[in-house]
């Protein structure tokens, strides 16, 4: 028996598809599995087809997996929909009173979802349920991990009542007892009892919420989008818990605009939204990096262009983050690639955001908001916070040492307030206004030292030089990525964002060949960190780089930069890669 199984669950909008296969997830993991999820659904109210996938081992997960071990069908449209995602020899989980399945390459298991949600339970809506009976019936997790979840969900729920704990109850009994006494079990997957692990289990967007407050984030405003709006929801109810504000403005401009305000006024804030809302982002950006305010923006990507697809995934919004605006525009971007990166990044932006003054933009995806995994405990510790390079106090990194271009002296600082001073880090004393304190202008014109409008060739050269120097800073201080798998390799592969576990998987089964492979994955994309990808590409032979988007705006980044010109894999469909299809790439190349 395999102690790994993945399995896709397919289904209608109020079929309770997405919420069985959470539940399926989250029982899993607290049982002591890993889990790993994907999941898609209709952006229409009116609703339309689902998806559910998780994969569930007893060893850690890097991607969603390449196919379906398991395939349940709640109707004959999911069916249709999936049939060609489950493995040769896999499970197919069917109700006979909807549909026949037309092949016979599976081991097919009839259960009456319907029938036993009407009749024997009677209670047509727990029909999820059922499926999750039944699921516990034939693979496990046990009835009771299933029962917790469901027991503390709805415990938490304005629906809560005993009666419908009792249907639910009842409804993944029948299940249960129905497979187990009616249903020859011919399949390897058997979920047994497993070591319980001290792990968290969480989406990307609420390990981004836990980053954020965990750094310390004292304000946040923002305007609903998919798939970024669990963000704001969240911590509208948790940022007043903490003595924070939150602001959900009448747009994404005014929302950014007021997390501008609250930069100026020394407080940590962040704004998250996803492509459409981003681009009504551009101007204030802008303002951004002219006036040096810290202030961290989260771009949960989704496919496009315009409204696109809000509830698939891509990876296309990278060119945009790197050179959106009008004028050269200094900004930094982090990509987080799992679920522990949505929370550790957060800690590092937040910080990199007040340490250079200037726009950190956060990019996530459709596909890793959503994703849910397990991820060990000791992950979620405490941030060192490193606060801005306050007015007064002495750094080692020249910012309060001598001019950039030669014309102004340290000692200005000790007789006015020169907000904007240059300084060989490009780094410069601010203050918070209040009582006290010495004001500064913080403005979107160009300006001198002092923040005074200043339109002289001479001054602006001298201050674009010093606000992309913070980037040059940067790079020389921020961590390099390592490289994983061999060491030397012939083959390399370069990625970003949420591809990482499939890039992984597919180097541990590329190696598993006899090939040399190796990948560096990128999670500082702005400033690039040269260091490691100039010695990464000068260490092999031939570069991929595999990306979700349909431009390859990585590989033009890198070929660009460096004079590379890689194997560009491009998906752009709105799901995200799996292993088999990176590895399927390294084939051709070897």
């Amino acid at each position: 028996m395999e102690n790994e199984v993945t399995i896709r669950i397919g289904g209608e909008s109020g079929e309770g598809t997405i919420s069985g296969g959470d539940i399926l997830a989250l029982a899993s993991a607290r049982w002591g599995y890993h889990v790993f999820t994907f999941r898609t659904f209709p952006a229409e109210i009116l609703g339309g087809p689902c998806m559910f996938q998780v994969r569930i081992s007893d060893r850690p997960v890097k991607s969603m997996g390449d196919y379906a071990d398991v395939l349940v069908c709640l109707n004959k449209e999911a069916y249709d929909r999936n049939i060609q995602d489950l493995r040769r020899g896999g499970v197919l989980v069917y109700d006979p009173g909807d549909f026949t399945p037309e092949s016979d390459d599976f081991i097919t298991y009839a259960v009456p979802f319907n029938e036993l949600a009407r009749k024997e339970v009677q209670l047509f809506q727990t029909k999820n349920m059922v499926m999750l009976g039944a699921i516990a019936g034939l693979f496990g997790p046990p009835l009771e991990a299933l029962l917790q979840v469901v027991e503390s969900r709805l415990s938490k729920s304005r629906k809560a009542n005993p009666i419908l704990m009792e249907k639910n109850r009842l409804a993944l009994d029948v299940a249960y007892r129905y497979v187990r006494e009616k249903i020859e079990k011919r399949d390897p997957y058997q979920l047994g009892p497993v070591e319980k692990a001290d792990r968290v289990v969480l989406n990307g967007n609420q390990a981004v919420v836990a980053g954020a407050l965990a750094a310390g984030c004292g304000f946040f405003a923002g305007y609903p989008i998919t798939p970024a709006s669990d963000i704001m929801e969240a911590l509208a109810k948790e940022l007043p818990q903490v003595g924070g504000t939150f602001l959900q403005a009448e747009d994404e401009m005014a929302a950014l605009a007021a997390v501008l305000g609250a930069s100026f006024g020394g407080v940590r804030a962040m704004t998250a939204t996803s492509g459409p809302g981003f681009s009504l982002m551009t101007e204030l950006i802008g303002l951004a990096s002219m006036a040096e305010l810290p202030v961290v923006i989260v771009d949960a990507q989704r496919a496009g262009p315009s409204t696109g697809m809000p509830t698939k995934m891509e990876q296309a919004d990278l060119s945009f983050a790197l050179y959106a605006g009008h004028g050269d525009t200094p900004r930094m971007i982090v990509a987080p690639a799992n679920v522990a990166d949505c929370y550790t990044l957060m800690g590092l932006a937040f910080n990199m955001a007040d340490r250079y003054q200037m726009p950190v933009l956060f990019l996530t995806d459709q596909s890793l908001t959503a994703r849910v995994e397990s991820v060990e405990r000791s992950v979620f510790r405490p941030f060192t916070i490193e606060g801005r390079l306050e007015y007064g106090k002495a750094n080692s990194n020249g910012a309060n040492g001598a001019s950039g271009n030669g014309k102004h002296e340290a000692a200005t600082l000790a007789t006015s307030f020169a907000r904007y001073a240059y300084t060989a880090s490009g780094i410069s004393p601010m203050t918070v206004p209040g009582p006290g304190a010495l004001p500064y202008s913080a403005t979107g014109l160009e300006h001198n030292e002092h923040g005074h409008p200043d339109y002289e060739p001479e001054d602006h050269t001298a201050m674009m030089l010093k606000r992309f120097r913070k980037l040059e800073t940067a790079a020389q201080e921020l961590p390099q990525p390592e490289p994983y798998g061999d060491q030397p390799a012939e083959i390399g592969l370069i990625g970003w964002g949420s591809t990482e576990g499939a890039i992984q998987e597919a180097v541990d089964r590329a190696r598993a060949r006899g090939y040399k492979v190796a990948s560096l994955h990128l999670r500082i994309l702005s400033p690039l960190p040269d260091r490691a990808i100039r010695s990464f590409i000068s260490s092999v032979k031939t570069v991929i780089v595999p990306e979700c988007n349909y431009s390859g705006q990585l590989a033009n980044l890198l070929g660009a930069r460096y004079g590379l010109q890689p194997i560009r894999v491009n998906k752009f469909g709105g799901i995200p890669f799996t292993a088999g299809e990176i590895l399927r790439a390294i084939e051709e190349v070897c």
